[in-house]
């Protein structure tokens, strides 16, 4: 397969050369790679940092963009601000259908501004910080978070809230409005090869991951 979108994870990173990007993701044993042999890759392991497309460096991995932990854990915080602070502007996206993981986040200059997560299959957002941006709230996705008294809820109160939570092609959505929807790129308009490389701690023995 070329390209990438769904059922995956990925940053984009503004105006920052792939070697910066791959030295701020620790990334070890690397390999020079084509487009679509690079994120083919980074979707079974490892990390796929691809050659620039106008004004942003899109680095995928579907087990590995973070690695050990994902937006509904307590270190994603303070990895996005840590990556933030070495590259400037770093955005976040995930998506998968099972269990209905969807997540952005950006931050910058180590400031974590918005970071919204919804797991479907728990019916939970366990990651709400900052106040929804203007994208969410004409989307109307990603608008509200976990709320006090929600067990006491009507089922018209249900469906309101679950009206606002997204899907996967609400997570392109953000994607594009915020940097670029890697869904649309034309994969044959990328020519440079990019790196793929193991981020730390990590080894090809350990491929073996699987989120769902």
């Amino acid at each position: 397969m070329a390209g990438f979108s769904y059922k995956t994870s990925w940053l984009a990173v503004r105006g920052r050369a792939p070697g910066e990007v791959a030295d701020a993701l620790g990334l070890h044993d690397r390999e020079l790679l084509d487009w679509g042999t690079g994120t083919d890759r980074a979707y079974q392991h490892g990390v796929y940092v691809a050659a620039p497309v106008p004004g942003w460096t899109l680095a995928h991995g579907r087990l590995h963009v973070p690695t050990g932990f994902d937006a509904t854990e307590p270190p994603f915080p303070d990895w996005l601000r840590m990556l933030s602070r070495q590259l400037g502007e770093v955005q976040f996206f995930a998506n998968e259908r099972v269990p209905d993981y969807h997540a952005w986040a950006r931050a910058v200059d180590g400031e974590l501004l918005r970071a919204y997560c919804f797991i479907g299959e728990r019916g939970e957002v366990p990651l709400f910080v900052g106040a929804p941006t203007a994208d969410e709230i004409e989307l109307g996705i990603g608008i509200r978070g976990a709320e006090p008294g929600w067990e006491q809820w009507s089922d018209d109160e249900w469906t309101a809230w679950y009206e606002t939570t997204p899907s996967e092609t609400d997570v392109m959505a953000m994607a594009s409005r915020w940097s670029i929807d890697p869904s649309a790129i034309d994969d044959d308009t990328v020519t440079a090869l990019g790196i793929y490389g193991q981020p730390p701690s990590v080894s090809d023995s350990s491929s073996n991951d699987n989120r769902g």
